[in-house]
């Protein structure tokens, strides 16, 4: 065993030794690069074009949720436009660069896994799938790239120079790594432009890197440009959107790219640069999947509390939302370039710079109080979890009453039933042949809001009111605290969104159910409750 840890330890200076040696040898021609760059630029905004042109002469492949900042009916295709210029490019270097195809390993099999994640996200652009049949199929297609050998074998500490084989734990890692920037770059896409900026940034990084080490230079190169013809259409206002589908294939991408680059982990700086793109995305995630944890909601359920969104409540448009993080973002790119110039030795120096740089913004954008007031958050957040898993309980109730009511009259009732368990003191419903609306004439005034247009308002305009209870903390009060009629009350600005957020989704699943089609809801469309039920008792089996 001393024997093979020395030869691995050979191995692995060799490498260090050959890509310093690619550093500083002859320079690299760079107009092969130039011309992949210009190819995959025209092809996406020929793709993209005729894509724009079939989705306005037929309908959206599916409608914005509650959680997206998207307004209107603006196709979420835009990966396939960057698919297709994958595979072109992919091709083309083959054919005219074989001497640069040839010699990277496993090259099939890399492009064989970014195309499937790009097929998981694309299926659920078409049909959402839910959160956890996506992450288990995220996982079984990281694990197959492992299998092919693309995974992080070895990992060198910057600072002290010791090596670390992962052995058995080489796969858990990679499967971690390849998940988990592709979950990112998927949260990001909230605004217009965002996610496509941060990965056109990312991409001109692996250019870098793979100028200096040899590794998919050519098509990362292709991909930068494809990303700038993308923007082109994404940024604000957008054209079109990447959806899941283009999301995930970008960030598998980004992810598997970063490990071929490091050659397995060999080369750390190289997985330490991505990081520090994505350090804001990554921070931004963190938060909310602890948010969701603490106030007693499913963690992979999406909200409208991510940094981009605040910053859109706050008053700035969509272009200098994305501007001023861009402007963040380049920040952090040149600290990525300096990671892995550095070769990873001035790690500590930068990740400092990266806290520093972070809690300057959190300060500038006033979130800093909000970060540092952990006991508070934790308390207030904690009261608020008994309340949110009883509207949880119930919208699931409601979605289950989709498939027995016999027609939309009689599931506004069990919606209105569903709210006055909540605390709401009126609901409004506006369809496409009229309303339907409730209220406590003796709680309404004064009171919280909500109104929301469902799937683009092809499932209706739900609004909804509520009481604003002066001792309102964000759990319900016994009667003798709170006097009137006005109890329990869901008055606390956080937990009325979340119980909107949740009443609004209950809904669109009940109603779905009830009326599976894509045509606008009415009240007087008759459902068929026997053959919902059966539907759901073979989902079931």
């Amino acid at each position: 065993m001393p024997g093979l840890r020395r030869r691995r330890v050979g191995v692995l200076y060799a490498i260090e030794i050959k890509f310093l040696a690619g550093q500083a040898g002859a320079p690299m021609n760079w107009v092969p690069v130039i011309l992949c760059g210009a190819l995959g630029f025209g092809l996406v905004w020929i793709f993209l074009a005729l894509i724009i042109r079939h989705c306005q002469s037929s309908k959206p492949v599916r409608d914005s949720d509650l959680h997206h900042t998207h307004q209107g009916q603006i196709p979420r295709v835009g990966g396939l436009g960057l698919v297709g210029a994958f595979i072109i490019l992919e091709l083309f270097i083959a054919l005219v660069f074989p001497e640069s195809y040839g010699h990277i390993p496993s090259r099939p099999a890399a492009a064989l896994s970014c195309l499937a994640m790009f097929g998981l996200g694309f299926w659920d652009d078409l049909r959402p799938l839910g959160a956890r049949r996506k992450l288990l199929a995220q996982i079984f297609i990281a694990l197959l790239a492992c299998y092919f050998g693309l995974q992080i074998e070895l990992f060198k500490i910057p600072f002290t120079g010791r090596v670390i084989e992962l052995g058995g734990w080489s796969c858990l890692v990679t499967t971690a790594w390849l998940v988990g920037i592709t979950n990112v770059m998927n949260l990001i896409d909230g605004v217009d432009g965002l996610a496509g900026g941060i990965a056109l940034m990312l991409m001109a990084l692996l250019v870098y890197v793979g100028s200096q080490n040899g590794t998919y230079v050519l098509l990362t190169a292709g991909m930068t440009g494809a990303l700038l013809g993308f923007l082109q259409y994404n940024f604000p206002p957008a054209r079109i959107y990447l959806g899941d589908g283009g999301a995930y294939f970008l960030g598998f991408q980004i992810g598997l790219f970063s490990i071929i680059g490091s050659h397995k982990g060999s080369v750390v700086a190289a997985l330490i640069a991505p990081l520090f793109v994505l350090a804001l995305p990554i921070v931004d995630a963190a938060l909310a999947i602890l948010r969701r944890g603490l106030q007693g909601l499913p963690v992979f359920r999406p909200d409208r509390r991510h940094l981009h969104h605040r910053l859109l409540k706050s008053g700035m448009s969509r272009r200098q939302v994305v501007l001023a993080m861009y402007g963040v973002s380049l920040l952090f790119l040149f600290l990525g370039f300096a990671a892995f110039w550095s070769r990873g030795h001035l790690v500590p120096v930068l990740s400092g710079l990266a806290a520093l740089i972070l809690l300057l913004c959190a300060g500038k954008l006033n979130f800093s109080r909000e970060w540092f007031a952990v006991g508070r958050t934790l308390g207030n957040s904690l009261a608020l979890r008994r309340e949110v898993q009883y509207a949880l309980a119930l919208t699931s109730w409601l979605k289950r009453e989709g498939g027995r009511s016999p027609s939309l009259r009689s599931l506004f009732e069990d919606l209105v039933f569903a709210a006055r368990r909540l605390g709401f003191t009126s609901v409004k419903l506006t369809l496409a042949d009229g309303q339907r609306s409730w209220g406590d004439p003796e709680r309404l005034r004064p009171r919280s809001f909500f109104r929301r247009e469902l799937r683009s308002g092809r499932f209706g305009v739900l609004e909804l009111g509520a009481p604003v209870c002066a001792h309102s903390t964000g759990v319900r009060h016994p009667n003798q605290l709170c006097p009137g009629p006005a109890c329990p009350c869901v008055g606390d600005p956080r937990l009325f969104e979340i119980m909107s957020e949740l009443l609004a989704e209950g809904w669109i699943a009940a109603a779905g159910r009830a009326r599976p089609s894509r045509s606008q809801l009415r009240f007087d469309l008759k459902s068929d409750p026997g053959r919902s039920r059966s539907r759901d008792f073979w989902k079931t089996v």
